[in-house]
């Protein structure tokens, strides 16, 4: 007769000591080292979309998921800020013509950057 650690797919190793124990293998899910958008698309995974949280959380693909996001947005963030800028006027002369302009217009440019990387990446 089985075990219900068995039936689930676990196996047993021989002890030193003529015990047998359960062979538990350790996580080789790489470090959390996300930041702003791989957190939020964590709280959006946890609250609206739980078992997808739970399923990479079981198969040790979470934080591999949400690192990957974080760079992927950051990159995309950067992409959309410089076509933005450039398509608006957005440059150095502007800065130096008019500073608190130019700070107005980046902060609009950065705001509508993110509202795509969140439609597309982090609220999905």
């Amino acid at each position: 007769m089985k075990s219900l650690f068995e039936e689930m797919g676990g196996t047993y190793v021989l002890g030193e000591d003529g015990m047998y124990y359960p062979e538990l293998l350790l996580s080789t899910e790489e470090p959390a080292r996300y930041g702003k958008y791989g957190m939020l698309r964590k709280s959006y995974l946890k609250e609206y979309r739980s078992s997808l949280y739970i399923t990479l959380m079981q198969e040790g693909k979470l934080n591999n998921h949400l690192n990957e996001i974080d760079d992927t947005a950051h990159k995309q963030l950067e992409r959309l800020m410089k076509q933005m800028m450039e398509k608006q006027g957005v440059d150095e002369a502007l800065k130096a013509r008019d500073q608190l302009g130019w700070v107005c217009a980046v902060n609009n440019i950065r705001n509508a950057a993110e509202e795509v990387i969140f439609s597309t990446m982090i609220y999905v």
